[in-house]
Parts: C-alpha cells; sequence; structure tokens
C-alpha cells in the first residue's frame, strides 16, 4: 500500500488528473460516467486517462506488462 500511495503521489505530480480519476474509479468506486461527470470531462476522456494512469502504475511498481492485474 504504500508502494501505490507513493506511485500515486509521484503521478500526481506528472498528471493530477490521471491521479485524481484512479482516486475516483479505483478507491471511491465511482463508474466511468459518473468520474467524467465529477471531472467535467468526457467519459472518453476517464477512459484514456483511466488507461494511461493504470499502465504508468504498473511499470512504477515493477509489474510485468503481461501481467493480468
Amino acid at each position: 500500500m504504500i508502494a501505490l500511495d507513493d506511485a500515486l503521489t509521484a503521478l500526481a505530480k506528472i498528471n493530477p488528473r490521471h491521479a485524481r480519476v484512479v482516486e475516483l474509479r479505483f478507491f471511491a468506486g465511482l463508474s466511468v460516467e459518473e468520474t467524467a461527470e465529477l471531472l467535467k470531462v468526457s467519459p472518453g476522456t476517464v477512459m484514456r486517462d483511466w488507461r494511461l494512469a493504470r499502465a504508468w502504475l504498473l511499470a512504477e511498481l515493477g509489474a510485468p506488462r503481461n501481467d493480468p492485474r
């Protein structure tokens, strides 16, 4: 959990919206549509941000690229 928090903090410095999408989707359990409404962006933008943030976090945490998690 500490490594995830550190990685999320680093992501927030690079791209705050990506980090916010992770917080809302993963930790708050919001849907794509709910997240989009809250952030005032399109659902497509949320999905792009989610994919990019997830890939960045996996790389930062050292997960293998083909790991299904």
